[in-house]
């Protein structure tokens, strides 16, 4: 049974930082595309960043240079470091892993950001 398990959301100030973790089970990680998306209330799900097997990385453009993604194939785990967060990162996030035509999705975690 594939398992893909977020932790590290919560409450933080502006300009505060998180480091989300997903832990993943049931897969050949390091064959794996890892990604992480958001949804913010009444808005789609959006990519956030992605990381490949080969370790290509991409992030979506309203986080580039405040988030971090990589990824540990020992620990079976992807990482999201979070610097400079804005009320407008507020959302679920989601782990993602794809490879192929497989693909698989975390419960998601709340990060709300507010003073």
């Amino acid at each position: 049974q594939v398992q893909l398990v977020e932790s590290g959301g919560g409450l933080v100030q502006p300009g505060g930082s998180l480091r989300l973790s997903c832990a993943a089970s049931g897969i050949y990680f390091r064959t794996y595309t890892m990604a992480w998306y958001r949804q913010a209330p009444g808005k789609q799900r959006d990519m956030v960043a992605t990381v490949t097997s080969s370790n290509i990385i991409n992030y979506a453009d309203p986080v580039k240079g405040r988030f971090t993604i990589s990824r540990d194939n020992a620990k079976k785990t992807v990482y999201l470091q979070m610097n400079g967060l804005k009320p407008e990162d507020t959302a679920v996030y989601y782990c993602y892993a794809r490879q192929n035509s497989w693909d698989y999705w975390g419960q998601g975690t709340q990060v709300t950001v507010s003073s």
